[in-house]
């Protein structure tokens, strides 16, 4: 029986030659990864284990980006924390105000995740660095620890889903419509601790932005992790962040999967998550009833990357956020807002209407930047819109891409861009 390519990864970081679905491992670790939220916890775990430092210095990312720069005292103390527990370890890759950036965003731009690595993150993101073929995937703050002091963590080897993906989008339509259309069709726990393989003639049709927001949401699926193979666009993309060896795994022909779909991304269309979970979709064209809202947020880890601004301007340029409207754009990290700055995208942005953030979380956990009122509707392109995630229980989220969301700040109603 073959093995799925996540299965090899892991196979291969546990010191075996082959390990089936279900089968409980423990493998070595190439990345441990906590933020502002999680570390804390993870720091005090730790104290009570006793460990006489971290396992490697080079293989601990902290990245405080949820709260930052610090909203409040308890925001404050939580980064001193981090912040203190880095420069006593001697952390290599700690990244503070000025040179961070959202973690998901942040660490492939750094070069600090690569095909065949594993990496676990105290995130339930993390599983975004699949888009690298890599196996990461979230875990709590207590594994975060344990991994910090040992360079190992306990896994229960996934059994898979292929999706393959053929054809190629259409304009407007990108990897945040090709996620969002995927959970909408399997539900939020369709691929309940299964390892999502993306296969197929499409994918090189893909940017790795769109590959990094379908491999960020897999979690939203209910996946443990997302994983593309890795092709010309990915090696490129490698060279061009890393230094690191990297080793590229293949699924087996006879690989098994539990369910197998086919995808024709030109058939695709902008695709909404309406309120209260990412599962529940419709298409712009299958939306007969005018959305009044109140608020865009483009940013996140999942749409806060260069392309993704790109396509926003498109949107923007040369029109006007509507009257009464809030329209928060958010870059991902100091690079992705220095270069938007230089192709003129702020100016864009600013003039308009937007405003324009420092790179942090913020509003998609109902952080700060962006909290939502008592009934207030807002279109975002972050990546859950559960109840109360942005701010009031009362107030609604609907998740979109970049284009839509643009498109939504000029009207003041949910749009995309072919129909302005």
């Amino acid at each position: 029986m073959g093995m799925t390519m996540t299965q090899k990864i892991l196979a291969a970081h546990a010191g075996l030659d082959h390990v089936e679905a279900g089968q409980l491992i423990e493998a070595d670790l190439d990345l441990v990864l906590g933020n502002d939220i999680t570390s804390p916890v993870a720091i005090k775990e730790m104290e009570k284990m006793k460990v006489d430092g971290v396992f490697h210095k080079d293989k601990i990312a902290l990245v405080p980006d949820h709260f930052v720069p610090n909203k409040d005292i308890k925001s404050a103390e939580h980064c001193k924390c981090v912040r203190q527990f880095a420069m006593k370890n001697n952390i290599t890759n700690y990244f503070e105000v000025g040179e961070m950036g959202i973690e998901h965003a942040l660490l492939p731009e750094k070069g600090l995740t690569v095909a065949g690595d594993v990496i676990i993150g105290a995130d339930s993101h993390t599983c975004t660095y699949g888009a690298l073929g890599a196996f990461s995937t979230g875990v709590g703050s207590t594994d975060m620890a344990a991994g910090m002091a040992t360079g190992k963590a306990w896994f229960k080897v996934p059994s898979a889903i292929k999706f393959n993906l053929v054809g190629k989008l259409p304009e407007w339509v990108s990897g945040k419509d090709v996620i969002l259309h995927i959970i909408g069709m399997i539900g939020v726990d369709g691929a309940l601790y299964k390892s999502m393989e993306f296969v197929g003639e499409g994918v090189a049709n893909l940017s790795m932005d769109d590959r990094f927001t379908i491999a960020n949401m897999a979690i939203e699926a209910g996946g443990k992790n997302g994983i593309f193979p890795v092709d010309e666009k990915t090696i490129a993309y490698m060279k061009e962040h890393s230094k690191k060896a990297f080793t590229i795994y293949e699924a087996d022909e006879d690989a098994v999967y539990d369910e197998e779909y086919t995808i024709d991304l030109s058939k695709l269309r902008p695709t909404i998550a309406f309120p209260h979970l990412p599962e529940n979709t419709k298409t712009i064209d299958e939306i007969k009833e005018d959305i009044e809202i109140d608020q865009v947020v483009i940013g996140s880890c999942t749409n806060g990357r260069i392309d993704d601004l790109r396509v926003a301007a498109k949107v923007l340029q040369g029109r006007h956020v509507k009257k009464g409207m809030r329209c928060i754009i958010i870059p991902a990290t100091q690079a992705i807002y220095m270069q938007a700055m230089e192709e003129g995208l702020l100016k864009t942005f600013i003039e308009a209407g937007a405003v324009v953030s420092t790179p942090t979380c913020g509003p998609c956990l109902g952080g700060y930047m962006g909290i939502l009122a008592e009934g207030e509707r807002c279109v975002s392109t972050t990546n859950r819109n559960f109840v109360g995630r942005m701010g009031h229980v009362k107030s609604e989220i609907y998740l979109a891409s970049p284009a839509t969301a643009a498109a939504s700040a000029i009207t003041g109603k949910i749009s995309c861009p072919e129909t302005l």
